[in-house]
């Protein structure tokens, strides 16, 4: 039977029922934005130093960040249904976003997989009306999964936290 084949790979550990809200994370932000069975996902946990080597390699920022995604699109060798991508979320930002925003990791987590699910289905920000639109998409999932929050935090005039690389693969 077809299905959505999430990985969480966990170089930073989290307790498994967050590990298990954040497969439903993406399994729900998949199926809100109607995409077909099958498709497989990774979603890596880990540290702001790998996440800070990605952002330097892929984007020439030379600092960590909170989430990066990696799209795919295409079936890769060795699996079985067509690869969306990588989402790569850095578990100790996650955590200091959290207790500034008042709430906890796992609401964190989740934010950060549905908007990095969101990037590998093609979202961007960097325009207002594309931003309004995949803000939209991500309060509305959030709200789905019952999530105690819907959204980040207004931004500032910075450089925006969460880009995506189309066509980058990340192993």
């Amino acid at each position: 039977m077809a299905s959505y084949k999430i990985h969480v790979q966990q170089k930073e550990k989290v307790v498994q029922s967050v590990a298990a809200a954040l497969r439903t994370a993406v399994t729900v932000t998949l199926r809100h934005e109607e995409h077909k069975l099958p498709a497989e996902i990774t979603l890596l946990l880990t540290d702001d130093d790998q996440l800070k080597t990605l952002n330097k390699e892929y984007r020439g920022v030379d600092a960590p960040t909170d989430v990066l995604s990696f799209a795919s699109g295409e079936t890769m060798p060795g699996m079985s249904e067509p690869y969306l991508g990588d989402i790569v979320i850095s578990v100790p930002t996650a955590e200091r976003q959290a207790k500034q925003g008042g709430h906890s990791l796992k609401a964190e987590l989740q934010l950060l997989t549905v908007h990095g699910t969101l990037h590998l289905l093609g979202y961007d920000h960097e325009e207002p009306d594309e931003k309004d639109h995949m803000w939209w998409a991500q309060a509305s999932i959030l709200a789905q999964l019952g999530a105690e929050i819907t959204g980040p935090p207004e931004e500032t005039e910075e450089e925006p936290a969460c880009p995506s690389k189309k066509g980058q693969k990340f192993t």
